[in-house]
C-alpha cells in the first residue's frame, strides 16, 4: 500500500484519487480552498442557485465508468441524471432559428432542412461523416490512452479532405471548413459555437475541432438536477466512502525530492507530508507560478500554447415569473459579428456583440417558487481587463457594459428578461482565478495544429508525479477530467505496463 497525495480537488483529481484508494493504497487530498470540486462550483442567493461552471455533460460513459469501477452504486442511483431534448436551440444573426433534437443525426438534419432550407441539413450531415472519421483516427490515442512520449502522429489534423473538385486540399482552420464545406453563414455559425464554447476561437482552431459538434450530438447532452454541482458532491460522497482523505483550506507550496524521485509536498503552513507518489490535480501552470516544480521552466512544459488565452463571463440572473413551459434548456444566440467577436478575442479585448450561451434547466432545486434561475456564458480573454492588477481594476467597468451586451443577446433566448429581472450576478476570470489558481478555463486536447494543443502529459519528468484534471492530458471539460484520472490513477496502479482506459 503506496503514501499518494493529490494536490487538489477538482473533479479529475479526486476521481484519481477514489480509483487509487480502490486499489488499495492510502490517499490524501490537499486542496487550497475551502471545497472541492474545482470549476464545478455554485452560486446562491435568495433561494436562487446557479452552476458556474459546466452546465452540461457530454459523454456521461466516463462518470458511469467510475461509479462502476469504485463502489456498487452506478452514477444514476448517486445523481438524477436527465437527457436534456431537445438539446438546443440556434438563433442566427439573420433571425433564424432552428431547435436540434438530442442524439438524433436524422432528426438534425431534418430541422435543419426545415429551418435553414433544403441541402442544409445534407451538407451538415456529410460534414458528420468526415467528423466522425476524425473522431474514429484521433479517439483512442487522444482520450484513452496516455499521450506518448513522441506525440508527433497527434500534430497531425486527422480531419479528412474532401474527395472532390478542387477542394482536395485540407481545410486548416474550424472556420475554413464552414466556409468551405457548409457553405451557408447560419451552418458555419453552428459549427463554430461549438469551438468558442471551449475556449477555441474557430479562426485559428484547426478543422479537427470537428469533433466537438460530433461528440455532442452522437452521445448527447445531460444535466443533473439539482445542478452540476451534485456531481462533484457525488464524486466527493464516492471519494470519502472510499477512505480517501481531504485536508480543506491546505495549500501545497513545493514537491519534495530525494535521491532523484519525490518523496512529499511541502504545505504552506510550514508543515510537511511523507508520499510515494504526487498527483496533481493543480492547473499546470499555477505548478510553476508557484513553484510546484520550479526546476523546469514553463515554456519547456508541453501545455496549451494557443494564442488565444480565454475564460468566461458568466451572468446568473434571478428571473420573475415562471419559465415558460416550452423553453429550451439550452439556447445559443449567435454573434451578429463574428468577425469581429474573433478579431476581439485575438487582440486580448471584449468585443461590441458577443455569442452567448443561454442555459434555463426547468429545476425547482435551483430557484424560489415561481421564479426561474438563468446563466448566461461568454467566452473572453483570459485577462478582459489587463495583465496587471490595477489594470484589472480599472476594467471592472468594462466588464460591466459588457454584460449588459450579453444581457441584451440573451434577450433573444428569454421573453421579457429586462422587465423580470430581479437582481444579477456578474462573474468574470478573476473569479476564476480566486476559486481555482487560474483565469483561463482549460480546453480539450485537439489532434493537428502542429500539438500545439496537446496539454501536459500525465506523467511529470519527476519520478513519482504525476498528473490529472483540466490542464493535462486530455484536457479540460467535465467528460475528459474524469478520462485523465483515470489515466493517471492507472499509470501508478499498472506502471509502464499501462496502455489506457478500456
Amino acid at each position: 500500500m503506496a503514501r499518494i497525495v493529490v494536490i487538489g480537488a477538482g473533479m479529475g483529481a479526486m476521481a484519481a484519487a477514489a480509483r487509487l484508494a480502490v486499489a488499495g493504497h492510502r490517499v490524501r487530498v490537499y486542496e487550497r480552498a475551502g471545497t472541492y470540486g474545482g470549476a464545478v462550483r455554485r452560486f446562491e442567493r435568495d433561494g436562487f442557485a446557479f452552476d458556474t461552471g459546466p452546465g452540461l455533460l457530454h459523454l456521461p460513459a466516463v462518470w458511469r465508468d467510475f461509479f462502476v469501477k469504485t463502489g456498487r452504486e452506478p452514477l444514476e442511483q448517486c445523481v438524477d441524471l436527465v437527457q436534456v431534448d431537445p438539446a438546443g436551440r440556434h438563433v442566427f444573426a439573420d433571425g433564424t432559428a432552428v431547435t436540434l433534437p438530442n442524439a438524433s443525426r436524422a432528426g438534425v438534419v431534418s430541422a435543419l432542412d426545415g429551418a435553414l432550407g433544403a441541402g442544409a441539413g445534407e451538407r451538415w450531415g456529410d460534414f458528420l461523416v468526415r467528423a466522425r472519421e476524425a473522431w474514429d483516427r484521433s479517439r483512442r490515442p487522444l482520450l484513452e490512452e496516455p499521450l506518448p512520449a513522441d506525440a508527433s502522429r497527434l500534430a497531425r489534423d486527422p480531419y479528412p479532405a474532401l474527395r472532390s473538385g478542387l477542394l482536395r486540399r485540407p481545410a486548416r482552420t474550424l472556420a475554413e471548413v464552414g466556409r468551405r464545406e457548409l457553405r451557408d453563414p447560419r451552418l458555419a455559425a453552428l459549427l463554430e459555437s461549438h469551438a468558442l464554447a471551449y475556449g477555441f476561437d474557430p479562426a485559428t482552431a484547426p478543422a479537427s475541432a470537428a469533433v466537438l459538434p460530433y461528440m455532442e450530438q452522437t452521445f448527447g447532452s445531460w444535466y443533473v438536477r439539482g445542478g452540476m454541482r451534485a456531481l462533484a458532491d457525488a464524486v466527493h460522497q464516492r471519494c470519502l466512502a472510499r477512505k480517501v482523505e481531504f485536508v480543506l483550506g491546505a495549500e501545497v507550496t513545493g514537491v519534495r525530492i530525494e535521491d532523484g524521485r519525490v518523496s512529499g509536498v511541502e504545505l504552506a503552513d510550514g508543515g510537511t507530508a511523507r508520499a510515494d507518489h504526487v498527483v496533481a490535480g493543480a492547473p499546470v501552470p499555477a505548478l510553476y507560478r508557484d513553484q510546484v516544480l520550479p526546476w523546469h521552466s514553463r515554456d519547456e512544459w508541453p501545455h496549451h500554447q494557443s494564442a488565444v488565452r480565454t475564460g468566461r463571463v458568466t451572468l446568473c440572473l434571478a428571473l420573475r415569473g415562471a419559465r415558460e413551459a416550452e423553453a429550451a434548456h439550452r439556447t445559443v444566440v449567435h454573434s451578429p459579428d463574428r468577425a469581429g467577436e474573433s478579431a476581439a478575442l485575438a487582440a486580448g479585448r471584449l468585443c461590441d456583440r458577443p455569442t452567448v450561451v443561454v442555459l434555463r434547466p426547468d429545476d425547482e432545486r435551483l430557484r424560489p417558487g415561481g421564479h426561474e434561475a438563468v446563466t448566461v456564458t461568454a467566452t473572453v480573454p483570459a485577462e478582459p481587463g489587463g495583465r496587471s492588477p490595477e489594470e484589472r481594476r480599472g476594467g471592472g467597468a468594462l466588464v460591466e457594459a459588457f454584460a449588459d451586451r450579453m444581457a441584451a443577446a440573451a434577450e433573444a433566448a428569454v421573453p421579457g428578461l429586462r422587465e423580470r429581472l430581479l437582481w444579477r450576478e456578474v462573474r468574470t476570470p478573476e473569479d476564476t482565478f480566486r476559486e481555482t489558481g487560474t483565469r483561463e478555463v482549460p480546453g480539450p486536447a485537439l489532434a493537428g495544429a502542429g500539438g500545439t494543443l496537446l496539454p501536459a502529459a500525465n506523467v511529470s519528468p519527476v519520478p513519482g508525479v504525476y498528473f490529472a484534471g483540466g490542464w493535462s492530458h486530455p484536457g479540460g471539460g467535465l467528460a475528459h477530467g474524469g478520462m485523465s484520472g483515470a489515466l493517471a490513477a492507472g499509470l501508478i496502479v499498472e506502471g509502464a505496463d499501462f496502455r489506457g482506459s478500456r
